[in-house]
């Protein structure tokens, strides 16, 4: 890993590397959503039953939430970005080396899964206080409420630390491994764990996806 390329617009600190690469995911999964529901019929094509398929998946997923469709968008759009986006850690594009740093996943990149967790923070927690107004994050006043109350605010702030660092910290090591195994011997070796970042890839995307969920389903839920 040869590290970021930085650049600046204005006073910004940048990393065009993140940039390129996230913007290239977002563009792969919205061309992906356009082909496979451009044409819908009462008969399902191949292309409309891998589409089909893929909410069927998300339905499933927010099943125990109430009216959990209507979260679809975002923990949907959530788990295909992330997808693509560590999978891109495993593409021959990352092999490019630049004088300014190299390609790899945008998801190896601190600034991009903190943005994603803060994303989720702000979504759960307004659909709380859409749901229970301020009983979202407050108790009352009994000792019991705000131990309660406290816990939840400290919450706010693991929450995101915990998915944006799970996530980041296991698309970085894979791609250390990967990048090691390749300085050390460049055919046959790296790929065991090449097919295995694989897999990583789907679970972390995986795993975002249903904590986030289960960060929404707490927040919305009218048990106390």
């Amino acid at each position: 890993m040869s590290g970021h390329w930085v650049g600046y617009i204005g006073n910004l600190h940048v990393h065009w590397d993140t940039l390129i690469t996230m913007w290239t995911a977002m563009s792969f999964v919205i061309v992906c959503a356009f082909l496979l529901t451009r044409r819908l019929d009462i008969i399902p094509g191949k292309m409309q039953a891998v589409g089909e398929s893929i909410m069927k998946f998300f339905i499933n997923s927010v099943s125990d939430i109430e009216k959990g469709e209507k979260h679809i968008p975002l923990v949907g759009s959530l788990f295909l970005f992330i997808l693509f986006a560590n999978l891109m850690g495993q593409l021959p594009l990352r092999l490019i080396h630049l004088k300014q740093g190299e390609f790899a996943s945008p998801t190896n990149d601190i600034n991009m899964t903190a943005a994603m967790a803060v994303i989720v923070l702000v979504y759960y927690l307004y659909q709380g206080f859409r749901t229970k107004g301020i009983h979202a994050i407050w108790h009352g006043f009994s000792f019991a409420g705000i131990i309660t109350t406290l816990v939840d605010l400290l919450e706010m702030v693991t929450r995101p630390l915990s998915l944006s660092l799970r996530l980041f910290a296991n698309i970085f090591a894979g791609e250390i491994l990967v990048g090691a195994l390749l300085g050390i011997f460049a055919i046959g070796l790296p790929l065991p764990a090449m097919f295995f970042e694989i897999f990583v890839a789907f679970i972390q995307a995986f795993v975002f996806m249903m904590l986030s969920i289960a960060y929404i389903s707490t927040s919305v839920s009218n048990e106390h």
